[in-house]
């Protein structure tokens, strides 16, 4: 079967300002302009989209209100990790029901201490196992203090259910290590400053949160580097880097979805407990944008 490469946009999830319900119809404005900006899928429902605070109807449903407007051509993959086997199965079920293409599978975090790396292959291989669409494991250990290792990555290298990984560590040695255990995996990089660089290792594309805000730019290095064009890609990779660094690994959530705002985009407030962002972080928003040519001086 074919798989997803490219640029897959984590979309941040819209709430209204004044219920603190989840916003449809800003959504899916959102899901299309950056479907229309050439991105070749999305993904909800994970970090960048404030997953753990969405409850299961929420998270059902906003799947659903995208697949409404993602065409058959590019991807839907929804987060569906959750703290035990039975619940991830349950979101990965959910996911299906709604018509995503794949699940996006975070390690479980709160009992870390006490899962040893051959409890979480089990807990892949059952996810895998069961889960109606196919997966892909999600490497983020600023938030679950899990670092998925090469070993439980090559443990699972020959079960068919298993299509690659996202590896958001950061750290290209780890990526590099990641793509020496599965070469066969499909493997994206979830840092936004590390696009080019995955690319230039066999990465297969970014699930990259300033693409939140610079689609387009996130977008053309993927084709510059496509056509051959390294110079192209390396220099707006060097553009958007800072705004990876600065906004969406420095501010969080609340940085991406001031960033939208500043663009024209529906960001809109982040869910408690999170903040969003006071007046001074969002001038320092602002003016990174215009130094990387994404808003007018």
């Amino acid at each position: 079967m074919t798989r997803p490469t490219g640029l897959l946009v984590p979309l941040t999830t819209p709430f209204d300002r004044a219920s603190g319900e989840v916003a449809p119809v800003d959504l899916r404005e959102h899901a299309r302009a950056i479907l229309t900006a050439g991105a070749d899928g999305l993904v909800i429902g994970g970090s960048t989209g404030e997953g753990p605070l969405l409850d299961e109807e929420e998270y059902a449903h906003v799947i659903g209100w995208l697949r409404d407007v993602v065409p058959a051509e590019q991807w839907l993959v929804a987060g569906a990790g959750r703290e035990s086997t039975r619940a991830t199965l349950a979101a990965c079920r959910a996911a299906a029901d709604q018509e995503a293409d794949l699940v996006l599978v975070r390690p479980p975090g709160y009992y870390a201490s006490s899962v040893p790396n051959q409890a979480l292959v089990e807990h892949f291989r059952r996810v895998a196992d069961a889960s109606p669409i196919p997966v892909l494991l999600y490497n983020i250990p600023k938030y679950t203090h899990v670092c998925l290792s090469e070993g439980l990555l090559g443990a699972l290298s020959d079960h068919e259910n298993v299509w690659g990984a996202k590896d958001s560590s950061g750290d290209l040695k780890n990526f590099a290590g990641y793509r020496d255990a599965v070469p066969e995996w499909t493997l994206f990089v979830g840092s936004g400053a590390l696009y080019y660089a995955a690319l230039e290792m066999g990465g297969a594309g970014a699930i990259a949160g300033v693409a939140c805000f610079a689609a387009a730019e996130t977008v053309e290095i993927g084709h510059a580097f496509a056509a051959g064009d390294r110079e192209r890609a390396g220099a707006v990779q060097e553009r958007i880097a800072p705004l990876h660094k600065e906004i969406v690994a420095g501010f969080g959530v609340p940085g991406v979805k001031a960033a939208m705002d500043a663009v024209g985009l529906p960001g809109g407030p982040v869910r408690p407990p999170l903040l969003d962002l006071g007046d001074r972080e969002r001038r320092k928003v602002a003016q990174l944008l215009k130094t990387a040519r994404i808003l007018p001086h």
